[in-house]
């Protein structure tokens, strides 16, 4: 439900065959494969789950997506030393991560959006993300929160 209604959002907001995106943290690369289906430029999704970033690099090769990039990799330390530039950033820390803010700080300090770029970080309920510079909207879809940024 909560997937289903994020890609409600996105329609809404962005072109996808236009996005150069960044999934971190990205698991199984559920996230990652919605963007590849909708015609994303491209995907570069990082975990530093060896089993994780095995599986979607496979499933990148199976669907033949020349444009997909798998990084196994700390999260919060490919922030701090990327030089990349993407159009929609999404990241899904574990619940239990502890460094939500500084996490998001990163990525805006570190200026990893494009001009017109959007952010959205999936968290817990006490996460609280209103008074950050670039701050949208939070979107809440039973215990999943989805915060926007953009800049």
């Amino acid at each position: 439900m909560a997937k289903e209604g994020l890609f409600n959002i996105l329609n809404n907001l962005i072109e996808f065959d236009e996005m150069n995106v960044l999934d971190l943290f990205c698991g199984t690369g559920s996230i990652s494969f919605e963007f590849v289906s909708r015609c994303a430029v491209s995907v570069t999704s990082v975990d530093s789950n060896s089993r994780c970033a095995g599986f979607v690099k496979s499933t990148f090769d199976e669907l033949k997506y020349a444009s997909g990039t798998v990084i196994k990799a700390d999260a919060l330390r490919f922030v701090e030393s990327s030089k990349g530039k993407w159009n929609l950033i999404f990241a899904d820390p574990p619940y239990e991560y502890g460094q939500h803010h500084k996490f998001v700080n990163t990525i805006l300090d570190n200026g990893l959006l494009s001009e017109n770029g959007i952010l959205i970080v999936e968290h817990p309920a006490e996460i609280d993300f209103s008074t950050f510079p670039a701050y949208t909207q939070t979107r809440k879809y039973g215990r999943v929160h989805f915060s926007f940024f953009e800049v």
